[in-house]
């Protein structure tokens, strides 16, 4: 799925609407709102990703502007399940050129169910060398009753992403963010801390 997962990243990105990227720098620095709103604003095709999966998933309740939390909507460029019942959803909004003119925001959100292990994966420098998919960890972020570990280097479509991981139910969750033009490493982790508050439980139908 991660290999896949890479090739759609590349070929997704270049399709999205755009926004003026100094619009977004300068959301960026000014509009963190610390203020909890938990409401999963799409639900319809986050219940079908549990139900699919018959595991719980978490519905991002905020998503960096112009991001939405919508599955197939134009932000969504990858909407994958593997055969393990493992899933990535990412969502990026992508401004091509140089200085002012470019930027990214990419959030990631995924789960394994039925395994709590850091998964591996092809390591960027050598694709026959399996590594931890979700390595060198920095510490501990609480937000919404959830209990994670950062990791700052990670592998396929979380590269260059800083990563939180949990545990729940018998299954791992991560929720990652590129650092990239217009963020910094410490917005990226302001807006991950947001991001976490604002997770809503989605558990599957008839559970």
């Amino acid at each position: 799925m991660l290999l896949t997962a890479c090739v759609l990243l590349v070929g997704g990105c270049g399709g999205s609407k755009r926004t003026p990227a100094a619009a977004v720098s300068s959301h960026a620095v000014s509009s963190y709102d610390p203020a909890p709103r938990r409401v999963c604003t799409h639900p319809v095709g986050w219940q079908r990703l549990a139900d699919r999966i018959r595991a719980d998933v978490y519905c991002p309740g905020w998503l960096p502007d112009p991001l939405t939390s919508q599955l197939g909507g134009p932000w969504n460029n990858i909407d994958s399940v593997s055969n393990d019942r493992s899933y990535l959803e990412s969502f990026v909004w992508q401004e091509t050129g140089g200085g002012a003119a470019g930027g990214e925001l990419h959030v990631n959100l995924r789960g394994y169910p039925g395994r709590t292990g850091i998964p591996t994966c092809p390591s960027g420098n050598d694709e026959t060398m399996l590594v931890p998919c979700f390595a060198n960890p920095v510490g501990k972020v609480r937000e919404n009753g959830i209990q994670t570990t950062e990791y700052t280097v990670n592998q396929g479509a979380d590269l260059w992403h800083v990563a939180l991981v949990w545990r729940h139910a018998g299954g791992l969750y991560t929720l990652s963010e590129h650092v990239a033009p217009p963020l910094t490493f410490d917005h990226v982790v302001r807006y991950l801390k947001l991001e976490l508050a604002n997770l809503v439980l989605i558990r599957p139908q008839g559970t």
